[in-house]
């Protein structure tokens, strides 16, 4: 009973831990070949994923086949406002290691080859 117990109080101090993570919510991505996103963030188990809630482009919102997609996959915190995890790329389909900063309300994303020496980056901004 007292493993359970211990389990169970774990869990709970995780899972409150990653509610009050700063990063969580939604937020706005740069364009990429002409379109952006709203990207909410949310825990996913002990981490945080970011799904495709909204798509625009220069005619205004569309809906995108994307929307409900995740974009950014298993970031873990590791302190001072720095995440490690995937990012997926819509536009040529394929998941870089990802890298993201958090300072204030602007979001540092990168997506990363070549074990994170060449990156793609891409500054994003808090929506709500």
């Amino acid at each position: 009973m007292k493993t359970f117990m211990a389990v169970t109080l774990t869990a709970l101090s995780l899972a409150g831990a990653a509610l009050a993570d700063p990063v969580l919510g939604t937020w706005k991505t740069q364009p990429d070949d002409g379109s952006y996103a709203h990207i909410k963030m949310a825990p996913c188990g002990a981490a945080i994923c970011g799904k495709i809630a909204r798509t625009f482009n220069g005619a205004g919102e569309y809906a995108s086949p994307n929307i409900g997609k995740t974009l950014v996959i298993d970031m873990v915190a590791k302190g001072d406002g720095y995440y490690t995890g995937e990012v997926w790329r819509p536009s040529n389909d394929k998941i870089y290691t990802g890298k993201m900063d958090l300072n204030g309300n602007s979001l540092a994303l990168r997506g990363c080859v070549a074990g994170g020496l060449i990156c793609s980056k891409q500054t994003w901004t808090r929506v709500q």
